[in-house]
């Protein structure tokens, strides 16, 4: 047996120490199988550790199958434990989360102004629901949600869109991303084929990519999804953004909601409404959704990351009653629940009109941001350009005729300490918006704005 050095200083336990040191002396095969390892007493006494210590550390040994020991028999080594060392990992490792890069302007889209969230008001209202949370809902709660919530978004829709929804059909998701990864698994069917937007976001276009779906893209113009390419296809679902297209910003007429409806009913699919961001519309209500005119066919996915902060991770689903068994035994096997905590702290806020009152200041505010924007753009390039969409949402799509933004553009400015999105980036078929970037505004101060286009032309 080979020497135990003891780090006496150690949040590990002396015990666990002795225990670690002989576990990998016997899989590196310095302790040989059937060998026979000091009595307790004798190893105590050569680590200058008590007995209890040396027991302890036999305990688990014996525990896990390293040693084996019989009355009147002395302690050995178990037979079987001879590992050859695992050669390391040669590539390189991709860091897959946020950069820490400090841009000088950052034009990203999706991004609410987390500065104008009331924080501290959010922290109490946590805190004080907490402790009125009944014991039971400590425990598992059920895929379904807090009843509670699944009301006051019933009562949400309808202040604000006019929807009339039951709670028993709506369903908590920890964001929209979750939902649209359960959607996959819950409606591929033999066809494996979806028809989506070109562009369309690209997150969610990976989603149903790494969920096995063959992607079906229909072209996109100022008006969003040109349904008159539906035909021809053996698709079992359709992803849209008919209130606020993603990236370009159309808001879909009534004829092509026609049009989707009537394709899903000839072909006994659904459609899946991403509404991610149609609450911040500055030049009018919010558009009805699609779900208004089939509540059969269609599943509308909604989302709190914009109205509040994304890190709340409270999404939901609108889902027809057919469906509700299947949903709720893929959202068991997939991780059961939200956290109630979050749950409860958002029925209250629903409940006591304060998240109507955030979203009315918040409009506001980003209308004043989106007006700047448009003003710096007119000051800084004149009529060189112009915004596709409809007066919504925290980005601007934005055309300049005749120019080019590729990845080098996009590598360029980012040398530049800018970041901006090309639509191409969001494109399936590239080679169509070559002309058109993205101008999140949402987060940006008016002064934070205009230094941004300043850099930008700079780059230009």
């Amino acid at each position: 047996m080979g020497n135990i050095e003891l780090r006496r200083h150690s949040e590990v336990s002396l015990a666990r120490q002795i225990y670690q040191a002989l576990r990998d002396q016997m899989i590196e095969g310095h302790l040989k199988p059937g060998e026979v390892l000091l009595s307790t007493r004798e190893m105590a006494k050569k680590l200058a550790v008590s007995r209890n210590t040396a027991y302890e550390a036999y305990e688990m040994l014996l525990a896990e199958g390293y040693i084996v020991s019989r009355q009147g028999a002395p302690t050995r080594v178990a037979e079987g434990l001879r590992l050859e060392k695992a050669v390391p990992f040669q590539g390189k490792i991709e860091n897959v989360s946020q950069p820490t890069y400090k841009y000088k302007a950052d034009f990203r889209t999706g991004r609410p102004d987390l500065r104008r969230f009331p924080r501290q008001m959010w922290l109490q209202l946590l805190h004080k629901v907490t402790e009125k949370l009944p014991a039971e809902l400590w425990g598992y709660t059920g895929p379904e949600g807090l009843p509670e919530l699944r009301q006051e978004i019933t009562a949400w829709l309808y202040r604000s869109r006019g929807l009339t929804v039951q709670p028993q059909n709506i369903f908590i998701t920890s964001g929209a991303t979750q939902a649209l990864h359960l959607l996959a698994k819950l409606l591929s069917g033999d066809s494996q084929e979806i028809i989506v937007e070109d562009p369309c976001h690209i997150g969610m276009l990976r989603v149903l990519q790494e969920n096995g779906f063959k992607i079906w893209p229909v072209p996109v113009d100022k008006q969003g999804i040109k349904t008159v390419y539906l035909e021809g296809n053996r698709a079992c679902t359709v992803y849209v953004t008919p209130s606020h297209q993603f990236p370009l910003g159309g808001i879909l007429p009534a004829d092509r909601r026609a049009a989707l409806i009537r394709y899903a009913r000839k072909n006994n699919i659904y459609l899946i409404e991403d509404d991610y961001d149609s609450e911040f519309r500055y030049s009018g209500t919010p558009v009805a959704p699609l779900y208004s005119m089939d509540q059969q066919h269609v599943i509308y996915v909604g989302t709190f990351s914009k109205m509040l902060f994304p890190a709340l991770r409270i999404g939901y689903v609108i889902l027809p009653c057919q469906l509700h068994t299947r949903w709720c035994k893929l959202r068991t096997y997939a991780d059961v629940q939200n956290p109630p905590f979050e749950q409860a702290a958002l029925a209250e806020y629903l409940r006591t009109r304060k998240l109507d009152r955030h979203v009315y200041e918040m409009r506001r505010l980003y209308g004043r941001r989106r007006q700047v924007l448009l003003q710096v753009l007119e000051e800084t390039f004149g009529e060189t350009w112009h915004s596709w969409g409809d007066a919504a949402g925290l980005h601007l799509a934005v055309e300049f005729p005749g120019r080019h933004f590729d990845q080098a553009f996009s590598l360029q400015c980012k040398n530049h300490g800018i970041r901006i999105t090309p639509v191409e980036y969001h494109s399936i078929c590239k080679g169509i918006h070559t002309d058109k970037l993205l101008f999140g505004y949402g987060h940006l101060e008016p002064d934070e704005i205009e230094k941004g286009v300043r850099l930008l032309q700079a780059v230009l």
